[in-house]
């Protein structure tokens, strides 16, 4: 039985995908900010990738500087908004925080984060101008949280900067990958739209960069080129049955699911395969969407598992069964898929090994693959002198994220293999100030 109905208007898709973290009135806020002990050596700031001033961006709260609490926050993520909501705070700045140690809740540093800087949003409060020229440009390829962030720190130092994204919106996967129920489309357009008012970087839209002559022509034009491009789409998994009609990937599904909300149709019985954070997105997804039933399936034990355990835990309270020491051999089905033939797993001697004569069928509607996103090796390869590791990822200097051909910084995603926005925020930044660094040298 399902745990939600299937939504039939936009009412009810924000119903059944209302916020996990909803926004905190004025007097929340207040009471909350007053519980922090504004430690001196705070865990929480080290927690964070992006090195926010936790401690004082809280104490401005609670002393009524909402515009200068956001500027303390926005100071240190362009993205302060997004990973206010998306982040994963349990395991980073709240899991630090010094209450943990005291059976005390920890304080809610992600929702005091998303009152300040929705407050300066909402009511259109500068906080920044765009530096003084200096002449120099630079191409950001890819508008997702790397190249957002990247494009605000040039432009408070004074370059022009055009970003050129593939798609028809900016933010990557913080608008077309992650979860409603941590983010709204709109509060993440509100953020960009908010920083390009400020800082003037232009976004060329639905322009993909696919060729070595677009990048030869970069090269010519601009001064430096940051790469955020972000990843593929979900890799093949390379079993029989995988073309069948309703095989999709869990980005493609996501990204359906945030353009289209409740016009979406989910069919009654979904099997999402994988053990990751986006697998129990798609299948958190699946079942709010009105699915009858919707199988995690996981070729390990729930224990090793990719994942949060908060994001399986939000799975399962949205109705999902985890199904784990299971690997697909097959799906099944004529035209449509009608089932996955899966055979059990074990460990033997550290090594995963499938079990003899352990097969069996499981019938369903759907195959959601979450089973991770093919890397931009092909558009790498467009690029002279850039290295790449074994993993397929750029290789940067860590202190600038300038690649092996110089005129490159990188990001985000294309660098790390896929980790949080808030990694994608630090990575931008620091390139910025890389680039910033080099074109001095060339002065």
């Amino acid at each position: 039985m399902a745990e939600y109905k299937r939504p039939q208007s936009e009412e009810e898709f924000e119903y059944n995908f209302k916020p996990k973290k909803p926004l905190m009135n004025d007097t929340e806020a207040y009471y909350e900010s007053s519980r922090c002990l504004y430690c001196y050596d705070a865990p929480c700031i080290k927690a964070c990738p992006t090195g926010i001033d936790i401690p004082l961006f809280i104490k401005q709260i609670n002393t009524k500087n909402v515009k200068g609490s956001a500027q303390t926050i926005y100071d240190a993520n362009w993205l302060g908004n997004a990973c206010a909501t998306v982040c994963p705070t349990g395991v980073l700045c709240e899991g630090a925080c010094v209450y943990n140690h005291q059976d005390v809740p920890p304080l809610q540093i992600g929702r005091l984060q998303n009152y300040a800087t929705s407050h300066v949003i909402s009511s259109n409060k500068g906080l920044y101008k765009p530096g003084i020229s200096n002449g120099k440009k630079v191409a950001v390829i890819g508008a997702g949280p790397a190249g957002i962030a990247c494009a605000c720190e040039l432009r408070l130092l004074g370059y022009d900067v055009i970003i050129y994204e593939a798609k028809e919106k900016p933010s990557g996967l913080t608008v077309y990958g992650i979860a409603p129920y941590k983010i709204t489309n709109k509060e993440v357009l509100d953020e960009v739209e908010y920083l390009q008012n400020q800082l003037g970087f232009i976004i060329k839209y639905n322009t993909p960069i696919l060729k070595r002559e677009q990048l030869a022509l970069f090269e010519k034009t601009y001064d430096a080129i940051f790469l955020g491009v972000g990843l593929g789409a979900t890799a093949q998994i390379k079993i029989k049955g995988e073309d069948l009609e309703n095989v999709v990937g869990a980005v493609e599904f996501i990204e359906e699911l945030r353009m289209t909300h409740h016009e979406l149709k989910i069919p009654e019985k979904v099997i999402v395969l994988g053990g990751g954070n986006t697998a129990m997105d798609a299948a958190s997804e699946a079942a709010r969407m009105g699915a009858e039933e919707t199988i995690l399936a996981y070729r390990r034990s729930k224990e090793v598992k990719g994942a949060y355990d908060f994001e399986y835990d939000l799975a399962l309270g949205a109705g999902v069964r985890g199904l784990f020491n299971v690997t697909p051999v097959e799906i099944l089905g004529n035209k449509k898929v009608e089932a996955v033939k899966f055979v059990k797993t074990e460990v033997i001697d550290a090594k995963l090994q499938t079990v003899t004569d352990s097969e069996f069928e499981l019938s369903c509607d759907m195959v959601i693959k979450a089973t991770g996103q093919a890397k931009q090796r092909t558009f790498f390869d467009l690029i002279p002198n850039l290295e790449i590791d074994s993993k397929s990822r750029i290789v940067v200097n860590e202190n600038t994220n300038q690649t092996s051909n110089a005129k490159y910084f990188a990001g985000g995603d294309a660098i790390n293999g896929g980790a949080e926005v808030v990694n994608g925020a630090y990575d931008g930044k620091l390139a910025a100030k890389g680039i910033d660094e080099w074109l001095k040298t060339k002065a």
